[in-house]
């Protein structure tokens, strides 16, 4: 008897994708129409979805919303303060959180002593290492002082079929892959790091993680403009989104949430970088003005808002004759397009030249300012910088400014008063629409001013 096998020849389209920001080309282009880099589309094959085997997809099935049960699931808590804080109160089962920052920042040492944390406490943890080898990450926990934890697993692999089968096998609760940018799927042709990898295999561990319930770490790589490498849909995918902000070569690191299904995106978590890894700064006030100057114009201290957290930080304005043609304006930690509202305040309402000034801004210890409430600490700070006229050591500022140089109200005065109060500030000034509104700060041990314009603030310099 005759078998015979017909075979069809597998169809495997060619396309050209930007490494950039995953924009599809059926031919190679010099510059992305949408991104506008240049030189960023590389051809991949893809296979047509019906072909491809081993995909992981949800099997529940429909119910009525009335029936879905609204207990609070209970949040697995790692210890770390700082980072639960930001993730809104611990980990969710079955939530997947991204962490992106600049080379060197501390993506995996802050990723391994969660794991260590929550292996202490009982869990099972899968820790994935593609660009170290087991033990490479020994002697980097072992730096950290990581204890002898029964329940951290630690493996170096890249093959995501590979991986899919060690989850399948242990049934971690909590999950690291460190980084995405390494794992590949033998069934897309393209190579580690592209954009239908980095895709495609982010894809099947969110799916893992929500039909499994694990908790999924993914660490992502960062482009030289900061932003996470690879698709965009990286970041819509998973639940939250957290950076690492900061110097590389600095001590502080301050970890932000860009997204967060789960929590609020306001708030920050603040450590610094020791030889046994990182550490909660839990009185973050006290450390960013630790170093502050006496005496010195141009250095204002500004309450701000994260989230629930008051914070004091110190902004300093330099502003001196510009030996170029053309002047510059250059800010650190702070909107540059803000700046230049505030620096055009400055000179159209309280007249003061600024035309042929350079003007250099920056916020101590790595902080972004994004707070409305510190625009009237920017100006002062960059007056004081211009009259050379200190201010006053104990004093705050803070309040956000308009363009016909009104000081408008600023949110939650009492309780950034209350901060500056703990930290020995005697002088605040304020809003004075704030004074109409806040009857409890006359309770307050600081004395509080109010001003209404830019130019009743710069009056109280000293």
């Amino acid at each position: 008897m005759e078998v015979i096998v017909s075979t069809e020849k597998m169809k495997i389209k060619t396309l050209f994708v930007c490494q950039n920001c995953g924009t599809q080309s059926p031919k190679w282009l010099g510059r992305c129409p949408n991104c506008q880099d240049w030189n960023t589309y590389v051809e991949e094959h893809v296979q047509p979805l019906t072909e491809r085997k081993g995909n992981i997809v949800f099997r529940d099935e429909p119910v009525l919303l009335h029936e879905i049960s609204l207990e609070q699931e209970e949040r697995w808590k790692t210890q770390v303060g700082e980072f639960d804080r930001v993730l809104g109160g611990g980990i969710v089962r079955g939530s997947v959180t991204l962490i992106g920052g600049d080379p060197g920042i501390g993506k995996s040492t802050l990723s391994l002593q969660i794991g260590s944390a929550l292996s202490e406490k009982g869990y099972r943890i899968l820790y994935v290492s593609g660009e170290e080898s087991v033990q490479q990450t020994r002697l980097r926990a072992q730096r950290l002082g990581a204890r002898k934890n029964k329940t951290l697993y630690i493996v170096n692999q890249v093959d995501l079929g590979v991986i899919l089968g060690y989850i399948e096998k242990m049934a971690p609760e909590v999950v690291v892959i460190d980084s995405i940018q390494v794992l590949y799927d033998r069934e897309i042709t393209s190579s580690p790091g592209s954009v239908s990898q980095v895709r495609e295999c982010a894809a099947i561990l969110t799916h893992l993680a929500k039909t499994k319930g694990i908790g999924l770490f993914i660490i992502g790589h960062v482009t030289k403009d900061g932003m996470l490498a690879g698709p965009r849909v990286l970041e819509h995918i998973v639940d939250t989104v957290l950076y690492f902000e900061g110097e590389r070569y600095s001590m502080y690191r301050v970890l932000r949430a860009i997204k967060n299904r789960f929590g609020s995106t306001n708030e920050i978590g603040v450590f610094e970088m020791a030889a046994d890894g990182l550490r909660e700064v839990l009185n973050p006030s006290e450390i960013f003005l630790s170093e502050r100057p006496v005496d010195t114009s141009g250095s204002v201290v500004i309450p701000i808002i994260e989230g629930t957290r008051p914070l004091l930080v110190e902004v300093q304005g330099l502003i001196s004759r510009s030996t170029f043609g053309m002047v510059r304006h250059k800010a650190q930690g702070f909107d540059p397009n803000r700046l230049a509202m505030l620096v055009a305040v400055l000179e159209k309402r309280l007249e003061l030249n600024l035309q042929d000034k350079d003007i250099f801004l920056n916020v101590v210890g790595g902080v972004k300012l994004m707070d409305p409430a510190a625009d009237l600490g920017v100006i002062v700070a960059l007056a004081s910088a211009l009259l050379d006229k200190p201010i006053a050591f104990d004093t705050i500022i803070l309040g956000e400014v308009g363009l016909s140089a009104e000081v408008r109200s600023v949110p939650q005065l009492a309780v950034r008063i209350h901060e500056a109060q703990k930290l020995g500030f005697k002088r605040c000034i304020v809003p004075q629409n704030n004074l109409r509104m806040n009857i409890d700060l006359n309770a307050q041990k600081i004395k509080v001013v109010g001003v209404e314009t830019v130019k009743q603030a710069v009056d109280r310099l000293t």
